[in-house]
Parts: structure tokens; sequence; C-alpha cells
């Protein structure tokens, strides 16, 4: 358990590092940014579940897990300390940013960010579109408050930091370790409410798994990311506006129109089965389309991939399918798209590409 006597970090840019003199030389470094999360939170005991999230300073982390001082040389950054339901997009350029800048010194083998559980697999893939290295980055979490008993939190920080460290997971592009298993960003998704095994990869599978810092890779992601990504937040100032619409029984149209109305430059539709929707929200999409609005088709569905012109003519509407990328991912793909263009047949390509 993590002692809560030490100072909480106020200074979003508060940076934690080891002195010289207990730097190992023979050991690679890392950088850890914080975020917050339930990584970083607390509560009033060890069994109570309710607790405040982002708490935790980042040196409070990396001294709770002294055991990852014999894997690399370790330097925190706090980059922000919210729960990530808070997670924005003014949050990604910092992350971005610094990670532009701190894997561009040859001296850093690579980066673990500290993140809510919640929007980490979007935060995870956005990353994975714009950061321009190979060296590891790996994002980690907790389902559990660092009070708590039992707390996951160490242990998945001190295996991150085993992955970020080595050469075997340079090329994989971003990555998520928690509860033994490394996911890819792009097909890693959370699936339960409170199972420290919440994060899953319905799928295509892991890309690895771990043993109290040991670990095997087994497959490598095929989609284009990181180094051969077109994205960069070297030429984005900020990313428009994309907001994601859940079908249901007896839908209507009405908050498709409200989101065009607000000025959403993109629509992603978390449609049933293969990206389906009633009668009167697909003329809605259409409607949108025809006024200039990017409009995505994914699905509710658990997993799977929405196909084309299967129940819905995509060809006549105009509409971008999401192949496997589920209704959060996909926005976050839309988002960078736009930054480069409106066409939709082009924005279809990022979709096959990425």
């Amino acid at each position: 358990m993590i002692l809560l006597t030490l100072s909480y970090v106020t200074n979003t840019r508060n940076v934690h590092s080891m002195s010289q003199s207990n730097l190992t030389k023979s050991l690679p470094n890392v950088i850890v940014m914080a975020t917050g999360g339930t990584i970083a939170g607390t509560a009033s005991a060890g069994d109570d579940g309710v607790y405040q999230a982002g708490e935790v300073p980042v040196s409070a982390l990396i001294d709770a897990v002294p055991e990852a001082s014999s894997l690399a040389n370790l330097t925190g950054i706090q980059i922000a300390s919210i729960g990530s339901q808070d997670m924005n997009d003014v949050v990604w350029m910092q992350l971005a940013k610094e990670l532009d800048k701190h894997l561009s010194n040859d001296s850093v083998s690579g980066a673990v960010i500290t993140h809510g559980t919640d929007t980490m697999e979007e935060t995870a893939f956005y990353l994975n579109l714009v950061v321009d290295s190979d060296k590891p980055v790996v994002l980690t979490g907790a389902m559990r408050p660092a009070t708590a008993l039992s707390a996951d939190g160490p242990l998945n920080l001190y295996n991150s930091v085993a992955v970020a460290a080595s050469e075997k997971a340079r090329g994989y592009g971003v990555l998520v370790v928690a509860n033994d298993s490394i996911h890819g960003a792009r097909e890693v998704v959370k699936t339960n409410t409170l199972s420290v095994q919440t994060f899953e990869s319905p799928n295509m599978g892991l890309l690895g798994a771990l043993h109290f810092g040991s670990f095997r890779m087994y497959r490598k992601p095929l989609k284009t990311h990181t180094t051969n990504s077109i994205f960069s937040i070297r030429s984005i100032e900020e990313l428009p506006r994309v907001v994601v619409i859940f079908a249901h029984s007896n839908m209507n149209g009405d908050l498709i129109r409200a989101a065009v109305e607000m000025g959403a430059k993109g629509i992603v539709l978390a449609g049933v089965g293969n990206g389906n929707a009633s009668k009167l929200a697909i003329a809605a999409m259409a409607e949108a389309r025809e006024q200039g609005v990017v409009i995505v088709r994914s699905t509710r569905s658990s997993s799977g991939a929405v196909l084309r012109n299967q129940e819905v003519d995509d060809d006549a509407n105009g509409f971008v399918v999401s192949d496997q990328l589920n209704p959060a991912k996909a926005r976050v793909l839309l988002q960078l798209g736009l930054t480069q263009t409106d066409d939709v047949k082009t924005i279809q390509e990022y979709f096959w590409t990425y």
C-alpha cells in the first residue's frame, strides 16, 4: 500500500527523477508520465470501493515499486491528475509533445504512461497514430486504487517498465500492459467495469504475455502505426469536433440533426449489428453528409468488422465504415483524418490502413 504522507503534486509539469548518484549506467532510461486515474486513486480504507482518482503523484507511484529500479532508471513527469473520464484533446497534445521530445533523445529507451482505464484505449490509439518513434510506449493503469487491498497498480507499473525498457518491444506501436497481458493499441478494449482482467483484444488477440517482468511477444500488429503514420502533432494545433451517436430501437434522427447544428464535423454511428440503424436515422445521416459532415458507421457490438454496402448503401450515401474499430477509436481516427482531408474516399482508406 502506498503511504499517503507524501505531498501531492500541484504543478502539472512536476518532474521526479533519480539523483545522478543513483543512476545505473548499465540500465536503460525510461520516462514515466502520469495523468491520474485509479492507479493514482485513494480511498479512506483498503476495502472501500469509493475513491478519488488522480490523488497520488508520480513520485509516490514510482517509490511504491522500488523493484522497478532494477529494470531501468526512471524519470517521472506529472502531465495531469484526472480521472480518465475527463481525458481531453489538450492533455493528448501534451502527452504527444512530451513523448516527441523525450523519445527523440538517444539516451531514452522508452516511456510508460499511467492512465485511468475508462478511456485508456482511446489515448493509446491516438498516440499510436501520432507518435513518431519505434521505441516502446506503454500505457498502464489499475482497476483498484493505490490504497486498496491487493492493488493491481504496482505490478502493472513494474511490468510496464520492463516492457518499455526492452529492445524486444520496439516496433510494436503503442502498447497497453495490464494483468500480465500485452495488448496493441488498435485492438485493446475495456470489457468489464470492475474486474482486473478488464482489458481484452477480442478481434485479434494479445501481442504478448508477462510474468513478473519477464515477457514474450507472439505477434506484431499488421496495421500502420507510429513511424509509418501520416499523422503528426507537429502539424496539428487542435482536433475537429467528432461525436458518437448510439443506435437503438425506436431511433429517430433528432440527435444526428442536433450534432450537425452544434457544429460537428464528423459523426460516428455506434450502430446495431453491422453498423446499422433505423431508416429514420440513416436518412438523417444522409442529410448530414449532404451538409458536409463525414459519417462513419461503427458498431456497438463487442467484436467484428463493419463492412461496406452490406445492409446500408455506403457508396450512394457517401458513408465510411470503421472496419474493426469500435466507435470510440473510430472517433479518434476520424478526428485525425479530418485534419488532413474531408474526402470520404481518402478517409475510408485511412480506416483500411490504420
